[in-house]
């Protein structure tokens, strides 16, 4: 492992505003958050925290808004996204700098973040002219059975700080390509990203009120917004434990919900794997965005033969990781986006070492200025340990040995989660028997592909429900009614 020095490049600093009806705007108190560079430990900003008269005009806005946007053709509603996708790749590298400020990813992650933003939001523009309904053939001659497709109504949207742009974008696309209204919550920690997403939408054409941004205490606005009789959809992204209470309080209100939660992905390596691919896709897909990644692999199962082999390999990959300031040329992981998420995986480390956990590299905190974590690789990991039952969210990855495909199977399925997981195998039978026997949303053989805009996303069990890409993911904003008319 190479650590860069820190960049130490002096950030203006910036002040993001909430955005409702159309027009930026403080928050009625003017009562601000402070917004932290994570490679620095320093205040780079502030951002407006939201109060409930904010909310009460954010909710009045979106209704307005809802009104006036369903009424706009599926043509005319894509034309103007694609415009906002077109804005977006124009001022990727203004958006991407902030971003890495804010949250501390490489730049070139930053950068293919935000890219990747403007390709989801052009799925959903075409999506949008394909939300067809249909005709059901009827039983008696002269009659007409239709089914319409409807937008549900205005929607209130929860998006995480790990992916300020991918996870607030799939939101906003998929609410405006149904012809819905949208209030975002964005996440106060990366309020920027989140903002320039939004001025590229409001900069294309969106009506009045259909797109609005808000910050704050995020369990006082989504206790608001989810229970508001306005709100008729809720998006969130974030913790299993939060997803629960916020999927308790929708149930109350009969508001449909899409989650998309926590993961603990397994990996399993069979004996006729290509070792050496394996070990450099699987380390660098494991400390992308320092680990902070809802589909991180973290769980290693490594088959007998190959296990010595495959350690080997993929320690000397994490050795490789160059950890530092995200905008310095070279960095290939960053910090840990707060202090929060250093101390939570500091406490995963020590609880497994506890636990009679081996550290084969890494385990450490770099340096004491800035919010960064060695790749770190652990082994001989008790079940009993935390980081075999709760998600890390950092960059820890834990090797266990398995004899045959059955125990395998039994360990990659034996956690609540069912987000994502991985395997390698040369045999096509054993692909074949992993795909159908592994309890997961999500499914990469021989590869890393999730998260393209055109791909179902989402999980099972306690990972969530409903989708936020490909076609599915436009159903859950969308009523279907049926209309039956007879002939006078």
């Amino acid at each position: 492992m190479r650590v860069t020095e820190s960049n130490k490049v002096d950030v203006m600093s910036s002040h993001t505003q909430l955005f409702i009806d159309g027009s930026w705007r403080d928050s009625s108190s003017n009562a601000t958050l402070t917004v932290l560079n994570p490679s620095t430990e320093q205040a780079i900003g502030t951002v407006s925290r939201a109060e409930r008269s904010d909310l009460d005009l954010a909710l009045d806005a979106a209704q307005r808004g809802f009104f006036a946007w369903r009424e706009i053709s599926a043509f005319e509603r894509s034309k103007i996204m694609r415009t906002a996708a077109d804005l977006i790749r124009s001022r990727a590298d203004t958006i991407a700098r902030t971003l890495t400020v804010e949250q501390g990813k490489p730049l070139a992650e930053a950068r293919a973040e935000t890219l990747n933003g403007a390709d989801i939001i052009d799925w959903f523009a075409e999506e949008c002219r394909r939300t067809y309904g249909r005709v059901i053939p009827p039983r008696v001659h002269g009659i007409y059975q239709l089914v319409i497709r409807e937008p549900v109504g205005p929607v209130a949207a929860f998006s995480p700080w790990n992916f300020p742009i991918n996870q607030a974008v799939r939101k906003i696309a998929i609410a405006l390509a149904a012809g819905c209204s949208v209030i975002l919550k964005g996440p106060e920690e990366t309020p920027g990203p989140c903002a320039e997403l939004v001025r590229a939408f409001d900069d294309a054409g969106v009506v009045r009120g259909a797109v609005n941004l808000v910050f704050g205490v995020p369990a006082e606005i989504s206790d608001y917004l989810i229970a508001h009789p306005t709100v008729r959809k809720i998006s969130f992204t974030g913790s299993t434990a939060v997803g629960k209470r916020l999927a308790a309080l929708a149930g109350m209100h009969m508001k449909r919900i899409t989650m998309e939660l926590g993961g603990h992905a397994p990996v399993i390596i069979f004996d006729d794997a290509d070792i050496d691919i394996a070990a450099k896709v699987m380390a660098a897909s494991k400390y992308r965005n320092a680990g902070q990644v809802c589909i991180a692999p973290t769980r290693f199962l490594v088959q007998e033969k190959v296990y010595d082999l495959f350690l080997e390999k993929f320690v000397t990959a994490s050795n490789g990781i160059r950890v530092g300031d995200g905008l310095q040329p070279g960095t290939t992981m960053g910090p840990l986006a707060h202090e929060r998420r250093l101390q939570a995986v500091e406490n995963f480390v020590d609880d497994a070492v506890e636990h009679g956990a081996e550290i084969e590299t890494g385990g450490n905190r770099i340096g004491s200025n800035g919010y960064y974590f060695s790749p770190t690789v652990l082994t001989h990991t008790s079940q009993n340990s935390r980081v075999m039952n709760d998600e890390p969210f950092g960059p820890v990855a834990v090797m266990i040995p398995f004899s045959d495909f059955d125990g395998a199977v039994a360990e990659a399925n034996r956690l609540p989660y069912g987000l994502a997981a991985y395997a390698w195998t040369k045999s096509a039978k054993t692909a074949n028997l992993v795909g159908a026997a592994v309890e997961s949303g999500m499914v990469s053989i021989n590869h890393v592909a999730l998260a393209m805009p055109e791909v179902p996303f989402g999980g099972i069990k306690d990972s969530g429900y409903g989708s936020e890409g490909g076609s599915e993911a436009i159903e859950a904003y969308l009523n279907s009614k049926f209309v039956t008319q007879a002939g006078l």
